[in-house]
């Protein structure tokens, strides 16, 4: 049969192995041998099945291996999948170490049976589609995860990039090129690898216990060494400090504290107490998954086609890009107020497209708030609604007519036949400018007058809307396309002057409101965050799936 097989033209050798790779029960068994193997994770089984045809569609016999042995990209590539934790995934969900006894199995053996070659190279293809297309796409659809990006987009060509990575030069190279292009993405990549050393350092989160009160500078702590080793391996403590040694916070270790603090989101005062304690206790494997689960969410990510405003809830800041690079320079950030961790006031995760900003705007307020919160208010105090400028409106145009406050006209608020709207002014609930980027949840951006929430390190106060810290910064990055030249000096008479202006941009600017617990930064730095809305422990659920 083999001397048959070696006359027949390349394309009907071509059809004939690949009829054999798919119909072989050898092959369907190495293809099945790990749980969870048979389907693309995502993706409907067929169409795993087409895209495997596709690949033996474009390519003469086996794509792995030659007459004797496997080829170099073939071993490149089985050495990847046992090293996929390297990308935050899982090897066995590539059914690795089958794959890699295959190979075992075919270097032993100077001329392999073309069955084994067969399993071999069948499993390590199915192995690359879906290496590729969760490298690109991810595992789980974004959408059973709470994250509303739209229908899955359908940009590489999954069948061309596998073809591509068995006759590359570098298959790191290749598969480095179907992830995303995001600066940070490959940042926190790094940082996995970092975290999972540290992960390996034994008792580097076992602390002695406190003593029963929070640890200030000058104090004495039995565990003030093994602090130092921690702080020093994350890099809050620069590996010589002075006078480094004994059991007192002294200057050195309490500034490594702050620094500590700062980057998982505390409050940054240098003092050891039990919240403090709490994180830096927390293990490295708890940190490892953070960023695995992080790099996840950043795959479902469409790239960018214009400099994007990004809000991650779970760090509450605000990141506006002056470039399609997410670079940090000229990088525009400051705190934000996000919803609060419950679900009917949390912000949600999706994106979209900023459109219109609005001066001096009039805060229409939600009906729910209007009926849970307003209306017990205005009922038991006679003077709420003119206390609080807020007034009744017969119709949804800010022209509409208002309606005096009565007994009837309160009745009609409560069956919704009348809005609730607080008048533009300092004290409107939405400040002095408003951001609009329509969605479903009427969700936006907007100033405040709570200026004082912003000192706080965990800002989560909202029904669902963001609010900015730096509204005159950001009105100026949006508007700086114009209509007209909007410097601050304009920005600030359009905040304050008599009337409600509304200005169209002529190019939206992308939105992305986005949840990740693990930021990495250009300066090495990596940022932690609490699962503020659980968002981690239900991506966690749906990958165990």
């Amino acid at each position: 049969m083999i001397c048959m097989i070696r006359r027949m033209c390349p394309c009907r050798l071509r059809v004939l192995f690949l009829l054999l790779a798919l119909a072989s029960p050898a092959a369907h068994a190495a293809a099945r041998s790990d749980a969870g193997y048979a389907a693309l994770p995502g993706r409907p089984a067929p169409q795993e099945g087409a895209l495997l045809e596709k690949v033996y569609a474009g390519h003469a016999g086996p794509l792995w291996s030659g007459a004797s042995r496997v080829t170099p990209q073939g071993a490149a590539l089985a050495a990847t999948l046992l090293r996929a934790r390297d990308f935050g995934l899982n090897p066995r969900d590539y059914a690795a170490a089958s794959i890699a006894a295959l190979e075992a199995r075919l270097a032993v053996s100077a001329a392999p049976p073309l069955a084994d070659r067969m399993r071999f190279d069948v499993a390590l293809t199915r192995a690359a589609i879906r290496l590729v297309s969760n490298l690109h796409y991810g595992r789980v659809d974004p959408r059973a995860a709470g994250f509303e990006i739209g229908p899955r987009r359908e940009d590489l060509d999954v069948a061309a990039a596998v073809r591509a990575l068995a006759s590359t030069t570098d298959v790191a190279r290749a598969l480095a090129a179907v992830e995303p292009p995001f600066l940070h993405y490959r940042l926190l990549e790094h940082a996995l690898a970092f975290y999972r050393a540290l992960q390996a350092e034994p008792g580097l989160t076992q602390l002695p216990p406190l003593p029963g009160r929070a640890l200030r500078a000058g104090d004495s702590y039995a565990g003030a060494e093994t602090l130092r080793r921690r702080l020093r391996a994350v890099g809050d403590l620069a590996p010589a400090v002075g006078a480094d040694s004994g059991t007192a916070i002294d200057p050195a270790l309490d500034a490594a504290l702050m620094r500590f603090q700062e980057r998982h989101g505390l409050n940054v005062d240098g003092i050891l107490g039990r919240q403090t304690f709490a994180v830096l206790t927390t293990p490295m494997a708890v940190r490892v998954r953070q960023i695995e689960l992080t790099l996840e969410r950043w795959r479902w990510l469409p790239a960018f086609t214009a400099p994007p405003i990004i809000v991650n809830i779970p760090q509450f800041r605000l990141f506006a890009f002056p470039t399609v690079l997410d670079r940090a320079a000229g990088l525009l950030q400051m705190p934000v107020i996000v919803g609060e961790a419950y679900p009917r006031t949390s912000t949600p995760v999706f994106t979209g497209s900023l459109t219109t900003v609005v001066f001096r705007p009039y805060w229409d307020v939600p009906r729910s708030i209007t009926l849970r919160e307003m209306l017990p208010q205005i009922r038991a105090h006679p003077g709420y609604l003119a206390r609080n400028h807020l007034e009744l409106v017969a119709g949804q145009r800010d022209a509409s007519p208002v309606v005096a406050p009565s007994p009837a006209a309160i009745a009609a608020l409560a069956a919704g036949r009348l809005r609730l709207r607080q008048r533009p002014g300092a004290d409107n609930a939405l400040g002095l400018i408003k951001f609009i980027f329509p969605n479903a949840h009427d969700v936006y951006m907007h100033s405040t007058p709570a200026r004082h929430l912003f000192a706080r390190s965990r800002r989560a106060f909202s029904h669902g809307c963001i609010r900015v810290s730096e509204p005159v910064a950001l009105a100026r990055y949006v508007l700086r396309q114009g209509p007209g030249v909007w410097d601050d000096a304009r920005i600030e008479a359009a905040m304050n002057g008599a009337d409600a202006m509304r200005v169209t941009l002529p190019h939206p600017v992308p939105v992305m409101i986005l949840y990740g617990t693990a930021v990495a930064t250009e300066s090495g730095r990596v940022l932690f965050f609490d699962d503020l809305y659980g968002q981690d422990r239900k991506l966690e659920a749906l990958l165990r799936r």
